[in-house]
């Protein structure tokens, strides 16, 4: 009897073993059966450059994607980019953001035992190990430390629950509406969410932080903890491989699969891509660079902003003079558009000539009218999609005429007809 409870313990301690290896190997930590060669992939650069000279998209396993331009924010490439997905460590993105914004960079931390405890990728902390806020963030954005995310939420907040709340409150000031962050680290939890697009909008923010966008730019950096050195590489295995890129971020765990976001400038055109939910490193990896060589193939940039002027300049020579000012001193109205944010965007080349520009203008109007007092929209399309919506306003004021104005009316009439009179 005591031996078949012993082998019922074995059994369970057995299974209990698995289940927590698989949770805490989670997270940036690759599988022995989810290793590759990243050669092998770049050997087959050359026909996934080729298959990008197509217009139609490149298969793509990961369950989320999007590819957005840096500029304008502009979606050139997109699937369930608006789906609410897990993010794994990309959260940490959001983490370091805070971070930067909330504390001295040259403080000393002292890891608690919950930080050394944590599980999933590592640092490799310890309870009462000595670090700078600076040093641990290259360890929580290179190494992917979920330890290092915990000692600097506690640092800057006392809590993970109280960090997690700064990083809500930051979501909510970027307007990441269907973004919400539980953890710093990003290990699965079910409040805890993203969609590929606002993970886009948000690496872009961070990435015009100077710091933020250093320590994810770097390949390998020694940090030190308790005086000893200590050298980490970058979990970004396309820094410093792929041309151009230079960030941000990868991750994984069960419940989020593969996923990484990737900055990379070519030229004028800078990008941001982001795939969720991967099957595999290696899918995480072809995905990626088959988006991005996608979007430097396929896309170009164009100067919507010229576009619309001479669009509206020939509206105004051939429909200005329909305009009517009732009540007003003047019969003749200069009118303007509002000027695009972005003046140039990216669009695919072979859509360039599918542009369309609609303006609709009231034509009857009623004085006073206000210089930049709206009297009409002006937008852009491109295949029905809006690529631009302003306003067509007034560029001066009309004035309501009064009883001056009629009673200068009348004498004028009023004279010409006694002359006229006089005359005959």
């Amino acid at each position: 009897m005591k031996l078949f409870q012993i082998c019922q313990k074995i059994i369970l301690l057995f299974f209990i073993s698995i289940f927590i290896s698989s949770y805490v190997f989670a997270d940036d930590i690759s599988p022995s059966d989810d290793t590759f060669d990243i050669s092998d992939i770049l050997g087959d650069l050359e026909s996934i450059e080729t298959a990008s000279d197509t217009t139609q998209l490149p298969t793509i396993n990961s369950r989320a994607y999007v590819v957005i331009d840096r500029k304008s924010n502009t979606i050139l490439v997109g699937k369930n980019e608006n789906q609410k997905k897990k993010m794994a460590s990309t959260t940490k993105i959001m983490t370091a953001l805070v971070v930067i914004e909330h504390s001295n960079l040259s403080d000393i931390v002292e890891i608690s035992k919950k930080a050394a405890s944590t599980g999933g990728s590592r640092l490799g902390l310890k309870t009462g190990d000595k670090i700078t806020v600076f040093d641990l963030l290259y360890g929580l954005m290179m190494r992917s430390g979920n330890d290092a995310a915990v000692a600097l939420a506690e640092h800057v907040a006392g809590s993970i629950t109280d960090f997690a709340n700064l990083m809500n409150e930051k979501a909510q000031a970027l307007e990441l509406s269907n973004t919400h962050f539980v953890t710093p680290h990003g290990l699965d939890e079910d409040d805890h969410y993203t969609t590929a697009y606002e993970l886009a909008i948000l690496s872009n923010y961070a990435m015009n932080n100077e710091i933020f966008a250093k320590i994810v730019g770097t390949k390998t950096y020694t940090i030190t903890i308790n005086g000893y050195p200590k050298t980490l590489t970058n979990t970004n295995e396309l820094l410093g491989v792929l041309n151009g890129v230079y960030g941000i971020k990868t991750g994984f765990t069960n419940g989020a699969n593969r996923c990484l976001v990737t900055c990379c400038k070519r030229g004028d055109m800078d990008i941001i891509c982001v795939v969720l939910g991967a099957d595999t490193k290696k899918y995480r990896t072809t995905d990626s660079i088959k988006l991005i060589e996608y979007a430097f193939h396929q896309f170009t940039y164009v100067n919507i902003e010229e576009i619309l002027f001479d669009y509206f300049e020939n509206w105004k020579k051939e429909n200005l003079s329909t305009i009517t000012i009732e009540k007003g001193i003047s019969n003749y109205l200069d009118i303007a558009f509002e000027k695009p944010t972005y003046p140039s965007i990216p669009i695919r080349s072979d859509l360039v000539d599918k542009l369309s520009v609609h303006i609709n203008c009231e034509t009857n109007l009623a004085a006073p009218i206000e210089k930049g007092s709206t009297i009409g929209t002006i937008t852009l399309t491109l295949e029905e999609k809006n690529i631009y919506s302003g306003n067509v306003l007034a560029n001066m004021d009309v004035a309501h005429k009064n009883i001056l104005h009629y009673l200068c009316y009348f004498y004028q009439n009023f004279s010409h007809s006694f002359n006229t009179i006089l005359d005959f």
